[in-house]
């Protein structure tokens, strides 16, 4: 079985490729910035991917057959940009492939829907980011593989859905916003086909999103129904018109990387039914 290195691996996502990797009888070294995930069979080592330097030398020493970087952080453009280019020039150093996880802010929403081969157009800071660690790796590494993806969603542990709890029980305020189009993904379904990209024949870019394109609010009900709560209790509003500013239809179109992949990514419909 192949060692693989999980940069990020103590994420939401992270946390996930960590788990299936093991499961599969991988070896795995993960990093963390703050804190160490709880996998106790992994190897957890802390990682700032700011520091070029630090990058290098910690995938000199773990020698991985494969690298899987699902770190960022929203608001630093040197985590998202810079960081993926430190991981990727340590990557072709010691010969390991690469999977480099993206996401569709790359993408403005001017465009029904977005392929695999559509040029990023990103009109925020965070998708201006996204578009620059795409375009480092691809020079870096031709041969390494890019995955966007869409709103990550689980069995209750993600950001999108804590959210959707508070403001169902009144513990938050705010809105579900119904002109916000995304297309969600399941973490395991996104792991499982990341895990897959990192072993060899996989290059170049693929959209790992749901098929199923639905606002932030109808995915909220969706959510609340699975958890027996009430989704008429959600609160809507418009992104266009509360902000903040951002892209509003982003519809990834992945039947291109469905067709080259064996695990493909449910739609929200299903895996929250």
């Amino acid at each position: 079985m192949a060692l693989i290195l999980v940069v990020g691996g103590s994420g939401f996502l992270g946390t996930e490729l960590v788990r299936q990797a093991l499961a599969a009888g991988h070896r795995v070294a993960a990093t963390y910035r703050t804190r160490p995930g709880g996998a106790a069979a992994a190897s957890w080592s802390p990682l700032d991917v700011r520091d070029r330097r630090q990058v290098a030398e910690r995938v000199a020493a773990v020698r991985p057959d494969a690298v899987v970087n699902a770190a960022y952080q929203q608001t630093d453009w040197a985590s998202t940009a810079d960081g993926a280019a430190h991981v990727a020039l340590a990557a072709a150093a010691t010969g390991a492939r690469l999977v480099h996880v993206s996401s569709d802010t790359v993408f403005s929403g001017a465009a029904a829907r977005y392929d695999e081969t559509a040029a990023p157009d990103p009109i925020t800071p965070y998708g201006a980011a996204k578009a620059a660690a795409e375009t480092a790796v691809k020079a870096i590494d031709p041969s390494a593989a890019i995955a966007r993806t869409s709103l990550i969603i689980g069995d209750g542990g993600s950001g999108h859905e804590r959210r959707v709890h508070a403001l169902a029980t009144g513990q938050a305020t705010g809105v579900l916003f119904t002109d916000d189009i995304r297309c969600p993904v399941h973490v395991h379904d996104l792991a499982a086909a990341l895990l897959e990209l990192a072993s060899p024949g996989h290059t170049g870019t693929y959209h790992l999103a749901g098929p199923d394109a639905l606002s932030r609010h109808e995915l909220g009900a969706l959510i609340a129904r699975r958890d027996g709560l009430d989704p008429t209790a959600l609160p809507r509003g418009e992104r266009a018109e509360l902000g903040p500013p951002g892209p509003l239809d982003l519809r990834l179109d992945g039947t291109a990387s469905r067709r080259r992949l064996r695990n493909r990514p449910r739609g929200a419909r299903e895996f929250l039914a």
